[in-house]
């Protein structure tokens, strides 16, 4: 006789592939890089879909426009195990005085919306079966867990190259120094019984050595990702190995080695942590959107802007590729659409958009290529989930110039001209003489029962969900 909780699994697993049949389930997957707004982002949507119809302004959403949209409200998650994501506890610091940005993300939550909407078919509108329901699973997780999927592909000597090819960057090596130091004492043949300490201490140098390269440097490439953000993980001793870039022993080393020991925790790591982050979690998501935040390496370093391309081409080569047809999306649910968004818009002057989107375009171009011969529907917007910023046109020297307005985090107000945004990746010389003035602002004051201005908002939701809501 079936348990409770397996007779509630089957009912839960037959009331979703109930749902994809009819095609009226939707995962929905948020990530993006440390800083780029993800949290601020789901927060947005949720209340734009709950005040649609009310405060939302939504021009371009058209269920919304053509006045088909009945209400969107939240209902109870399927998937038990998972967090809940806190969206109550973010609106309430971004209604706080001062208003604060939501906590960022850090780990796997998700939340799932019912949406009522009545249908273009004329099918049904002649059945009377009309309206119809959408629910959708808005899964938050960290982008930093998504670079750790190529390590699948790598055994721990092929990693540990790689990181060493990184180390060639000057930069890189000045940060790295405590942790190769320490590691220097180390023999391969050593017994690892008696150097567990050892291990540990060395693994939080080279876990701070990440945190970094991120903070110091504007650097997203970091491997493993968990090390910066361990969730459930954290003080675990698989989260406790660093590469091997020190010269390896002229035999094979033993189990028992050091090396042995730093091997088998990278196996474990792959085996524990990454491999069940895409076969329970990653694997099953419908359609991707993927904040990038990319001002703050564009105000940084050209080694931050390369960074961020060679990360997002490394993201790009993880998503599932091709068109979820139907019968596709009960058997194995497949990414049909990814929408790459340069977050914090806002920060910019409207006219600085264009350039943004296009270098956004740039930035994800090497992974394009592939995407369209698999048939992914891959899109770029320049958005700002939530608009902390105002504008006005000031005369400068005789011309009309769009001026800023908005709160720095340490409340002081700004009127500023950001600067000019490149359209591609800039030369060298960029950094040199760099004009830009770009900097944090601070959520707007704003009435916690009515939807937060934006930019785009609609037009993500139109190429996210307006195919599924016809």
């Amino acid at each position: 006789m079936l348990r409770r909780e397996q007779w509630l699994n089957l009912q839960r697993k037959a009331d979703t592939l109930w749902q994809r049949t009819w095609d009226r389930h939707l995962r929905l997957a948020v990530t993006g890089l440390a800083r780029s707004g993800k949290t601020a982002f789901v927060t947005a949507l949720i209340q734009q879909l709950e005040q649609a119809g009310f405060s939302a302004k939504l021009p371009h959403w058209q269920v919304l426009q053509q006045g088909r949209l009945l209400g969107a409200q939240q209902v109870i998650q399927t998937h038990h195990h998972i967090p809940t994501f806190g969206y109550s506890q973010a609106l309430s610091m971004l209604a706080s005085d001062p208003p604060q940005w939501p906590a960022p993300t850090q780990t796997l939550s998700e939340i799932r919306l019912e949406l009522r909407f009545r249908s273009q078919q004329l099918l049904r509108q002649k059945i009377g079966h009309d309206v119809c329901r959408l629910y959708l699973d808005i899964v938050d997780y960290p982008g930093e867990w998504l670079l750790d999927l190529p390590l699948l592909d790598l055994s721990y000597a092929q990693w540990s190259e790689q990181v060493k090819a990184q180390l060639q960057s000057l930069p890189r090596r000045q940060l790295a120094e405590t942790w190769l130091q320490a590691g220097n004492r180390w023999a391969a043949t050593q017994p690892f019984a008696t150097v567990v300490d050892e291990v540990k201490q060395v693994s939080a140098l080279y876990t701070q050595y990440l945190h970094d390269c991120r903070q110091q440097l504007g650097l997203q490439s970091i491997q493993p990702g968990r090390f910066v953000l361990p969730g459930e993980f954290a003080g675990a001793p698989l989260l406790q190995f660093v590469p091997w870039v020190w010269g390896l022993p002229a035999e094979s080393p033993a189990s028992e080695s050091l090396y042995g020991l730093l091997q088998s925790r990278f196996e474990a790591y792959k085996e524990h942590v990454v491999k069940p982050f895409y076969r329970d979690h990653f694997s099953s998501f419908d359609r991707q959107i993927v904040l990038v935040d990319c001002l703050q390496p564009l105000k940084t370093s050209r080694e931050a802007i390369y960074d961020l391309r060679d990360t997002l081409g490394q993201l790009l080569q993880s998503f599932q590729y091709g068109n979820s047809h139907w019968w596709q999306r009960l058997f194995s649910p497949r990414i049909d659409k990814l929408l790459f968004v340069a977050s914090k818009a806002d920060h910019v002057t409207p006219e600085q958009h264009p350039a943004l989107l296009s270098l956004l375009r740039e930035l994800v171009h090497p992974g394009l290529a592939r995407a369209r011969f698999e048939g992914i529907s891959l899109e770029c917007m320049a958005m700002a989930a939530i608009r902390a910023s105002e504008y006005h046109q000031v005369d400068y020297n005789g011309q009309p110039l769009t001026v800023l307005h908005g709160v720095d985090m340490t409340g002081h107000e700004l009127a500023l001209f950001p600067g000019v945004i490149p359209a591609r990746i800039p030369e060298p010389d960029f950094w040199q003489n760099a004009s830009l003035r770009l900097t944090d602002l601070r959520p707007p004051v704003w009435n916690s029962a009515q939807a937060r201005p934006h930019i785009r908002l609609d037009q993500v939701l139109e190429y996210l969900l307006g195919d599924k809501m016809q």
